[in-house]
């Protein structure tokens, strides 16, 4: 029996305590020291290891996510945690107050040694689940090193090790990618969202699950190894699984969720599948790999338009606002490349915009029983209800090539943007064995690969890319037996026959337990799917009944990339910049790809982009007909011909990269709004111009310093406040209040318009009368600037297709009108930024100045165009702004008072099971992070 190292110190008043608490608790063995033949186990050196001690690494809280029952309710009793639970989080939080004095040794206290192995005195413990496979965890942050002397026992290994840190979030996102989540982890009014949500993105049976293994298998080669690698995987899991629920040192949540009963242990813990894989995988592709799909938003901005100003002056307002291929967006590609796709055409054919007033968001609940009728519920759910729904930015990059830094060795910090939670949804790997050699970041569930991280002798990572790869088709309904046709026939025409619609259910119960007090309740979700895609709303176009449908390139392609994060893990797959491209090729997500070695420094942006009919827009409903499908469309297998690996952007030793989910390149068009002159890239490539502006050489501390000083700045302080000012300015202030929000803006604004405590640990901004102001300050300015413009019903459109504000605290989100989760965000969740009104607001200023705008906005908006007139509206506003108080700006919520501000932007992890973690001062940053510039190659 080989359990994942927990604290003995179970005092016996402590354990009397829970006694009373759960009626019976078991004890939790010890683990024994590190004996010289574990420590000669650990010692697999490392070989292959060419980074010389300059990768370093962080992934907060901590890497052990498991606890047990007993853990539990210490941490809830006592604030005691188990050990390397949150050991991460104070060395990540920590560089927001120390990257100013950073120092190549003091990288070190803001991130962990990523070296291969682990020295002899730093071996914590070692297991050896099978023969041939060695679990080797580091006293610094008890992070698995897998050693495998065969490749089935590698990756027995790494399953092995992921159920030990894991188990839990494992279960439950694979409940999540079936749309069961309520019935497994209890039916709070969240937990019932979010499984609504997920079951419309991605909606499958489990033969259709094991169909996709079925494809996969049949390919032979790589794919038949990787799911080979995928069983071994499943059983180092399983393994765990029954050596902990038989040894009694499970997560304690399945005793909380009734899963299993904390005196008698009867209960189970179901084995984990290889469909079980395909369900997470969709998960992390529904949240963080698709892009697209908002053209229904889209076209209520351009009838809104139309209705406003006609429909060729209309339209010339909804493109400025589209903003689809922006001279002045910030892009990863900047030596002059040009990558057309998914391009606007002048005279668009096929579009199939709707009726006004007609859309209707397509039912999903039917027969709900007991609580499932209540919208709100005491208890709060596991994860964010509008997790998927909410938009999101992931993820950014820094690189910098060897002809620009100190020591000619290319110079990488990157990361992805996960979300924070507790545990993380990431783990923390390193993998040895025949073909495998990597360390790294993995998703709990798929972490038989490294997904981020590094070999032996490069690194890489992704941001989100979410170019345009789901479109929205009109489908004329029917009927079947001749009777009227009406938006709520279930039937569609498909090349010219009437066949009734698929119906895709999944049924869910569930009722109160001691970790979820909601009442009993139960429903059905159901999807209808067509050949063109999944259902999504109803309406009627040119008055004819239609369905509106979500095709997306990788639906029922969700496993496909596993092949090219096999390669990516593979040292004799990877090994230069070119081969690093061709594993990237085989990810059928859309993700920005980086690499970086001691020579290169490399990008592709991955992606099934499908290629569209001649003339088809792909930011408008196009009609469910042969002449607008997608080229060589097989409607069996959801295939097409997709764009060739030419055609998506790419480049090797450009001076820098930059990316924070912003443009990749010119001609490569934005699936939806929000990508022109104003964009939180322009934070990062401000700075790594900055940096090699007359000859400057960056440096890992100087690149890390320009990453984190980007984390805590304000965007809008940095790129529209400027804009601002110089309008204020245009004349005297004379309004005693005005004059004094304004000098506080530009004091601020002078100190950096960062968003950081007055000292480590304060609690407090310095600049907090400022910071106060421009919270609030931004939805009055966006509605006063935009909406006499733009009219009620262009504004109320305009915001369900981009928020208007995506604050550090998920507040101040202003008016909406458009679908609810284009203008709202989560609380507490660092990401920031990523969507807003800013370059609406910058160009229109600017413009209102007489400034040179590069695609202008198509009409003025601020005061009609007239500086004065403009200028009274940003005074009428800013007055309004200052006069509210901390409590109105930030009015509270279950974990911070009314009022304080820090408290409101902070950090939280999450909780995903029982234990919880202290909050952190707010940053805008990656949450696994690599920083690695490595002296040597291969």
């Amino acid at each position: 029996m080989h359990r994942r190292p927990h604290s003995p110190r179970i005092a016996a008043a402590v354990l009397s305590v829970a006694l009373l608490i759960t009626a019976a608790l078991t004890t939790t063995p010890t683990s024994a020291a590190p004996t010289p033949t574990e420590s000669a186990a650990a010692a697999a050196a490392a070989a292959g290891d060419y980074c010389g001690g300059r990768c370093l690494d962080i992934l907060p809280p901590g890497e052990n996510g498991n606890a047990t029952l007993a853990e539990i309710l210490l941490n809830r009793m006592f604030g005691s945690r188990p050990a390397h639970t949150d050991d991460q989080l104070g060395p990540y939080a920590g560089l927001a107050a120390g990257y100013p004095g950073l120092t190549e040794a003091g990288l070190r206290d803001f991130f962990n040694d990523a070296s291969f192995g682990v020295p002899a005195d730093q071996v914590a413990s070692t297991a050896s689940p099978r023969g041939d496979v060695t679990i080797v965890r580091d006293k610094a942050t008890g992070v698995p090193h897998i050693t495998g002397t065969t490749r089935y026992g590698t990756e027995f290994g790494a399953g092995y090790a992921a159920a030990q840190d894991r188990l839990w979030v494992m279960d439950l996102f694979r409940h999540v990618g079936r749309g069961q989540l309520s019935g497994f982890a209890g039916g709070a009014a969240a937990n019932r969202q979010l499984e609504q949500t997920f079951w419309q993105a991605a909606p499958y049976t489990e033969a259709e699950l094991q169909q996709q293994i079925d494809v996969l298998a049949a390919r032979g080669g790589r794919a038949a190894q990787a799911l080979a690698d995928a069983s071994a995987y499943l059983d180092g899991i399983n393994q765990y699984v029954k050596e902990a629920y038989d040894g009694r040192y499970f997560p304690g949540e399945y005793d909380l969720t009734g899963h299993i009963d904390p005196i008698t242990n009867a209960g189970t813990i179901e084995p984990f599948k290889l469909t079980d894989l395909v369900a997470l995988a969709s998960v992390v592709g529904a949240l963080f790999g698709s892009g697209g799909g908002g053209e229904l938003a889209s076209a209520q901005v351009k009838l809104a338009a139309e209705a406003r100003y006609g429909k060729d002056a209309g339209d010339a307002v909804w493109k400025s606002l589209r903003e689809a291929d922006d001279p002045e967006a910030v892009q990863t590609l900047h030596d002059g490349q040009r990558f057309p796709y998914a391009t606007v055409p002048d005279d668009p054919q096929g579009a199939a915009l709707p009726d006004p007033g007609s859309v209707v968001p397509e039912r999903v609940v039917y027969d709900a029983t007991g609580s499932a009728g209540q919208l709100a519920t005491a208890a709060p759910g596991v994860l964010p209800g509008n997790l998927l729904s909410a938009r999101h930015g992931m993820s950014n990059a820094l690189l910098v090539s060897g002809a620009h830094t100190d020591d000619g060795h290319p110079v990488a910090v990157f990361g992805p943007q996960t979300g924070y939670f507790a545990p993380q949804l990431l783990m923390l790997e390193e993998l040895q064995g025949p073909g495998i050699s990597a360390r790294g970041a993995a998703f709990a569930g798929l972490s038989f690969y490294v997904q981020l991280g590094r070999g032996q002798d490069y690194a890489w990572s992704a941001t989100s890319a979410g170019q345009d790869i789901t479109d929205t088709y009109a489908v004329p309904l029917c009927t079947t037996d001749g009777s009227p046709v009406t938006t709520s026939a279930n039937a569609y025409m498909w090349h010219g026959s009437c066949v009734p619609f698929e119906r895709l259910e999944r049924k869910n119960a569930w009722g109160p337990t001691t970790a979820d007090s909601t009442p009993a309740g139960s429903y059905t979700l159901v999807m209808y799917r067509s050949d063109y895609g999944l259902v999504t709303a109803r309406g009627t176009v040119g008055g004819a009944p239609v369905a509106f449908t979500s095709l997306r390139s990788t639906y029922r392609h969700e496993a496909d990339s596993i092949i090219g994060f096999q390669e990516l893990n593979d040292p004799g797959a990877v090994h230069d910049a070119a081969s690093f491209q061709q594993a990237a090729q085989d990810i059928n997500y859309t993700f920005n790809w980086f690499y970086a070695d001691s020579r290169d420094i490399a990008y592709y942006n991955s992606g099934a982009n499908p290629v569209r009919a001649p003339g088809v827009d792909p930011g408008l409903p196009v009609l469910a007909q042969p002449a607008y499908e997608w080229a060589d469309f097989d409607p069996a297998g959801n295939t097409a011909r997709y764009t060739p690996a030419a055609e998506h952007p790419q480049s090797i030793n450009q001076d820098y990269y930059v990316s924070w989910n912003n443009k990749q390149a010119t001609g490569y068009t934005t699936a939806g709004f929000g990508n022109g002159s104003v964009h939180r890239g322009n934070l990062l490539d401000a700075r790594v111009k900055s940096l090699l502006q007359n000859d400057g050489k960056a440096s890992r501390v100087s690149l890390a310093r320009a990453m984190e000083s980007a984390a805590v700045t304000d965007l809008r302080a940095e790129d529209v406040l400027p804009d601002l000012i110089r309008v204020l300015r245009s004349a005297p202030v004379t309004d005693p209040a005005a004059l004094t929000a304004l000098q506080q803006l530009e004091a601020w604004l002078a100190n950096g318009g960062t968003r950081h405590e007055t000292s480590a640990g304060s609690h407090a901004y310095a600049d907090a009368d400022a910071i106060r102001v421009m919270d609030a300050w931004w939805p009055l300015l966006a509605d006063g600037v935009m909406r006499p413009g733009l009219g009620d019903q262009l504004f109320a459109a305009l915001t369900g297709a981009l928020q208007i504000n995506e604050s550090p605290s998920g507040g101040q989100s202003g008016p909406g009108g458009g679908p609810a989760s284009a203008n709202e965000s989560i609380p507490h969740k660092g990401s920031a930024f990523q969507y807003g009104w800013w370059s609406y607001l910058d160009k229109d200023l600017r413009a209102v100045l007489g400034d040179p705008v590069a695609g202008p906005l198509a009409r003025p908006f601020c005061g009609a165009g007239d500086l004065a007139a403009c200028r009274a509206v940003l005074l009428d506003t800013l007055t309004r702004a200052a006069a509210r108080t901390p409590a109105q700006v930030y009015p509270g919520d279950g974990d911070c008072a009314a009022g304080d501000q820090w408290c409101a932007d902070t950090i939280i992890q999450r909780p995903l099971g029982g234990v919880t973690d202290a909050k952190t001062t707010w940053q805008n940053r990656p949450t696994y992070q690599q920083v690695v510039q490595f002296p040597a190659h291969r």
